[in-house]
């Protein structure tokens, strides 16, 4: 793979995934990463047991894994003159100056852009937040399950009207891990146009943000309807009987996105072994198939019925339409597409640990992005310093004093 980020430097004070795992991809494509991390505990993800979502492995520690692959990490105490001095010394030396704390915090911590800047004029500043910098909650934490997931929409937008429940998100850091490919966009963005221009931008990215994007195209339609986004009722083909999930006989399921439904009929006909219905009246002509959706969806419902998904595979490998088997994870990183493509890769953890990590969704010149592990605590801090010109006596003293580990 081609190292596109190969030479930019960049300078994290963030913790948990929305934006760890932004600069995690900059790494992966061959950036240089210096983590920031509390003095004495380190990224609050280190110490994380369980996400509400799942209870984490005892081995090796993966959703830490998957937000801070491939970077360097020093603890530094930033409430001290001598931390915030070694952050100044090191924000001079960087493209990048990456964080997710709240407005108020980076002002306390005199961490702000006019506080970098002061340092680096030419560092370009990125802030990532739960609900953006202005407003009445821009100096207010959140987590992907309440900004990206129940605020922008995407919670009730996927409910369906037969269930009472609200959905909770289908994995942990969801809205976080496509946050952090949209910071990553954005931070490759203010690159080049530092390169092109020779100006430094600043570059915001929120979780409300991100998740209200995500729900576009139906934010879109609410506004022209005047209604709310809701899914249509799980029995509504909306006049497709090609588009929707039907249960096999083994209690699994295939998915069909066939849009031009009577173009795909005749060879679903043929696959579901009724070749006659192509010619039947009733499904004829886009007219008589839209008029007869749910007759239709219903004889595609008692076909898929009858038989198990391995016999599906084989019966629909050569239909002309769009399907797809309903997987687990699992079974789509098993995928032979998956598999093909590199989307997930075998790393090790510094005791040679053997694990596996979703590979960066964008490849350059054909090949994916190897997955590197994420430090342990403080691991690169001594080199970090002394890169800085600090003595050893001068950083004994400063671990003496706790303002590093």
């Amino acid at each position: 793979m081609t190292a596109v980020m190969q030479g930019v430097r960049i300078l994290e004070v963030a913790e948990h995934t929305f934006v760890p795992a932004a600069s995690a991809l900059l790494a992966d494509w061959g950036a240089e990463v210096v983590k920031i991390e509390h003095v004495e505990r380190g990224d609050a993800m280190r110490g994380l047991a369980k996400s509400g979502l799942a209870i984490m492995g005892t081995t090796v520690h993966v959703l830490l894994e998957h937000s801070n692959r491939g970077k360097q990490s020093l603890a530094l105490d930033l409430t001290t003159e001598e931390g915030l001095d070694i952050l100044y010394k090191l924000a001079a030396t960087c493209d990048v100056f990456l964080t997710n704390k709240l407005p108020s915090v980076r002002s306390k911590l005199r961490i702000d852009v006019d506080d970098i800047r002061a340092h680096n004029p030419d560092i370009i500043y990125v802030r990532g937040t739960g609900y953006g910098e202005r407003g009445p909650d821009a100096d207010q934490g959140a987590y992907d399950s309440l900004a990206f997931w129940c605020r922008a929409g995407t919670a009730l937008g996927t409910k369906q009207p037969e269930h009472d429940n609200v959905p909770a998100p289908p994995a942990p850091a969801f809205g976080d891990s496509i946050g952090a490919m949209t910071i990553a966009g954005g931070m490759m963005g203010a690159l080049f146009h530092r390169e092109r221009t020779g100006e430094a931008t600043v570059v915001d990215v929120s979780l409300l943000g991100v998740g209200m994007w995500s729900m576009g195209a139906a934010i879109a339609l609410s506004l022209q309807l005047g209604m709310p986004w809701t899914p249509p009722p799980i029995s509504d083909r909306s006049g497709n009987p090609l588009v929707g999930t039907y249960k096999t006989k083994d209690g699994r399921f295939v998915s069909f996105s066939c849009l031009q439904a009577i173009r795909y009929w005749p060879d679903a006909c043929r696959v579901m072994g009724r070749p006659e219905l192509a010619a039947d009246p009733r499904f004829a002509d886009h007219e008589s198939l839209s008029a007869n959706a749910t007759e239709a969806a219903g004889i595609v419902r008692e076909a898929l019925g009858e038989r198990t998904l391995d016999e599906w595979r084989d019966r629909l490998a050569d239909f002309v339409g769009q399907w797809a088997v309903v997987q687990d994870t699992l079974e789509a990183v098993a995928d032979p597409q998956a598999v093909a493509n590199g989307y997930v890769l075998e790393t090790h953890t510094a005791d040679g640990t053997p694990f596996h990590l979703a590979t960066a969704p964008v490849q350059f010149d054909e090949e994916p992005a190897q997955p590197r592990r994420a430090p342990e605590f403080n691991e690169h801090g001594d080199d970090i310093l002394a890169g800085l010109g600090l003595d050893w006596d001068t950083v004994v003293d400063l671990k003496v004093r706790g303002i590093v580990a």
